[in-house]
């Protein structure tokens, strides 16, 4: 009897079986890991601050003039459009739109895997990333914060550079600027991808017109100079850490090895492989630009750590396809092993802070009406959004106005290292419409009122103090304020 061969299989349909596979995988995988995100309905100020933004937004606001922050505009606007849609009462809608992020984030990292080096590196790839995506303090792994929105656009953009795809590429690296500006650092491994494939020049029209249309849209969509000011030329006193540099060691270190034990299994195949192989240099200046931009500034904060976390995944997988197929499991275990100690951490570590804020801004809430506006001197903006009271200034916290802002605990805090033009506009504010509330949470820190002068004699001449929640110093205004 002869034998009939056996019609091969197209690669349409292998591929839509791979994929029809691997998605709800990553996607659950993707849910499981941020699932201490919704326990909490705030997890750091970022998220207060963002809040606070998106609902001066919607009421008729204008970005870097009726509120400001050191941010392009693309993560604020996606606050907004979510409040628009479900209301500002809570986070939770945009906690999922993190979770689509990551899962986003883990797809394209599979399929530049899988391109590269076959089905099984698609999937490790993917797992990897989810596993070590939450392995900092869960305040910095678990908020929908500017990094988490960063993470698809960077993978994006290698994704459609290693396919060629310049403009598109541009547009991603676009994104990923306007969601932080330490997110154009992924354009580094992108112009070497363009090097590398022989048509710099229509490649580079192609990748700067990408860029460069979002970006200007983004500029104009607000205000050019306001735009320009707050994202790349006001920050010089933010950047500098003279008189901090202890503290800002101190967080650096500890940040890193917070994501070195996330990272234990990945770090044994990458150092191993490296001196057996030359793994793709994309991969490695992907993770030195990132490197960079986690120092840029010089404060280390734990969610920075974030954007190391797609190339490190990438580099992993590089590393363990050459390996005996028993390292790969091991460095699955470890990592699923790791991310299991820091779901846990996220899901019972104690938030005295959260609690210290909604205690305060249910005083607020009480002393006050709606339609007052009141001043929280602090570096919680959350408070505005929780007592659902409209702020005094566009300036949401001290540090803004002192300089504190930057985890500052040196000499390098005070009126005078404000960002600049900060007071007048500030005195301005005071003056056009005195809030009815003013709250001093510094709490002893370098920014309290005894340490900013144009402050104190606010609340000398114009308030009288009230009372204290949890060392907070209330001060309402007096009949001739």
């Amino acid at each position: 009897m002869l034998a009939v061969p056996l019609a091969p299989v197209p690669a349409q349909v292998t591929r839509t079986a791979y994929w029809a596979r691997l998605l709800p995988a990553l996607a659950a995988l993707a849910c499981v890991t941020r699932i201490p995100s919704f326990v909490r309905p705030l997890w750091n100020p970022d998220e207060g601050y963002l809040a606070v933004q998106a609902r001066l937004l919607a009421q008729g606001g204008h970005l870097y003039e009726t509120v400001v922050d050191r941010k392009p505009p693309l993560v604020p606007w996606l606050y907004e459009a979510v409040f628009a849609l479900c209301g500002s009462g809570s986070l939770a809608p945009v906690r999922v739109l993190a979770v689509l992020a990551q899962a986003l984030t883990a797809v394209l990292l599979a399929s530049l895997a899988r391109r590269r080096w076959g089905d099984t590196a698609g999937r490790t790839a993917g797992v990897l990333y989810l596993l070590v995506s939450v392995g900092l303090n869960p305040e910095d792994a678990q908020a929908a914060t500017f990094e988490v929105f960063i993470l698809p656009c960077t993978a994006a953009a290698l994704w459609c550079a290693d396919r060629g795809r310049w403009a598109a590429a541009g547009a991603a690296v676009a994104c990923a600027f306007l969601a932080k500006q330490t997110g154009g650092a992924v354009l580094l491994p992108v112009a070497w991808l363009l090097h590398r494939a022989g048509t710099p020049r229509a490649g580079a029209v192609g990748l700067a017109a990408g860029f460069a249309l979002p970006v200007g849209c983004a500029a104009l969509a607000t205000d050019p100079g306001g735009f320009l000011f707050w994202t790349v030329t006001g920050s010089a006193a933010y950047a500098s850490f003279t008189g901090s540099e202890l503290h800002v060691l101190g967080r650096c270190l500890g940040n890193t090895a917070i994501l070195a034990v996330a990272c234990a299994g990945l770090l044994p195949p990458v150092l191993r492989t490296l001196r057996t192989a030359r793994a793709a240099a994309d991969l490695w200046l992907w993770l030195a630009a990132s490197a960079v931009a986690v120092a840029a500034g010089f404060h280390f904060f734990g969610h920075y750590y974030l954007q190391l976390t797609p190339p490190a995944a990438l580099l992993a997988t590089a590393a363990l396809r050459l390996l005996p197929r028993e390292r790969l499991t091991a460095a699955v275990l470890t990592s699923a092993g790791c991310c299991a100690l820091f779901l846990t951490w996220g899901l019972f570590a104690p938030r005295p802070e959260l609690a210290h804020a909604q205690r305060l801004a249910a005083a607020l809430a009480q002393r006050t009406a709606p339609t007052d506006r009141v001043l929280v001197w602090g570096m919680h903006p959350e408070t505005y959004w929780l007592a659902g009271r409209t702020p005094a200034t566009r300036y949401l916290t001290a540090g803004l106005l002192t300089n504190y802002s930057g985890g500052r605990d040196g000499p390098q805090v005070g009126e005078a290292y404000a960002v600049r033009g900060a007071w007048p506009v500030f005195r301005a504010e005071m003056a056009a419409h005195a809030p009815t509330l003013v709250v001093d949470d510094s709490r002893g820190r370098p920014y309290a009122p005894d340490r900013v002068p144009s402050l104190r004699r606010l609340l000398d001449t114009r308030y009288e103090e009230v009372g204290t929640v949890d060392g907070a110093v209330l001060y309402a205004r007096t009949p001739h304020g």
